[in-house]
């Protein structure tokens, strides 16, 4: 008699956690910002960053950055080699890519951890501005909603804005103005295809693609990147063979490169991105005429 007893109470005590967990998830979404106010271009937003020691800064998000880099400002190279390293399929999905989330399953069921979340650049935006790096499946709804909700109110333009404006590109580096100065000492519209490439390279994580200490692998993932480019027609044949007999030269901060060197980053560990302050903080919109939407292009458009 006692069998069936247990039997039940089991079947009850799993019924109530799994009810506890979808109100947890409930909750958890519900109470996730809003995406709506992102879509005004003039507007900014104060985020936490963290540097290579793990301490916090906030970073500014918007035009009042005085590193800010418009969309249009930004090279249609450097568009394109994002595109082709982190999210094939940018324009072409809702904010998700389920396919890239079925093989990261099966990866990560592999392995038996998680290892690759399948993220679209929409995904990493989200991370990037509302979210952390902690990796639970809490965290992953929390990505995909807010990533889905970015798709439906704002243009593909404005997301890869905001997205090249806030990714980490370096020691304290965040976003392709601070870049493109830090690396090569020009405006980002100055970049070449092969520099474009090479900033690109590094979006799977700046401590692990860093040129200062493993320059052939930064190198080899940047030929990666021209090659797809090449082969998707983002570039044409002769600006790849142009691209590829280029060195990037970096000459121009080696002082600031031996100061980092001389206390090295500490490897990437769960809990290290960008995290809001204050989730009600209300985004700040500057004097009128500062900055100018754009609308959404075709993947091949500048």
């Amino acid at each position: 008699m006692r069998s069936p007893f247990r039997f039940r109470t089991i079947l009850a005590a799993l019924a109530v956690s799994a009810l506890l967990l979808a109100a947890w998830v409930g909750v958890s979404i519900l109470t996730l910002p809003s995406v709506a106010p992102l879509a005004r271009p003039g507007a900014s937003m104060t985020i936490t960053v963290k540097d290579w020691h793990r301490k916090d800064h906030r970073f500014v998000v918007g035009p009042r950055n005085p590193r800010w880099t418009p969309y249009r400002a930004i090279p249609a190279a450097l568009k394109k080699a994002v595109v082709a390293s982190e999210d094939a399929n940018f324009y072409s999905h809702e904010g998700v890519d389920y396919e890239a989330i079925g093989e990261a399953i099966k990866t990560d069921w592999r392995k038996g951890k998680f290892v690759h979340g399948g993220s679209t650049i929409t995904q990493q935006l989200a991370k990037n501005l509302f979210l952390t790096r902690e990796k639970t499946v809490i965290r992953k709804v929390k990505e995909f909603v807010l990533a889905r909700r970015m798709d439906d109110a704002l243009s593909k333009s404005r997301i890869l804005e905001l997205y090249l404006n806030v990714v980490e590109l370096g020691p304290m580096v965040y976003g392709v103005g601070h870049a493109a100065h830090y690396y090569f000492g020009k405006h980002p519209s100055a970049l070449t295809v092969r520099e474009c490439a090479f900033l690109a390279s590094m979006l799977p994580g700046p401590k692990i693609y860093n040129p200062y200490r493993t320059m052939d692998r930064v190198m080899k993932r940047s030929d990666r990147i021209l090659r797809r480019m090449v082969a998707a027609r983002m570039i044409s044949r002769e600006e790849y063979d142009a691209a590829l007999s280029e060195v990037p030269n970096l000459e121009g901060i080696e002082r600031k490169v031996e100061k980092t060197l001389e206390t090295p980053p500490p490897e990437e560990a769960p809990g290290g991105g960008p995290a809001v302050i204050d989730p009600s903080l209300p985004l700040e919109s500057p004097q009128p005429g500062t900055a100018e939407d754009s609308a959404p292009e075709r993947p091949d458009a500048d």
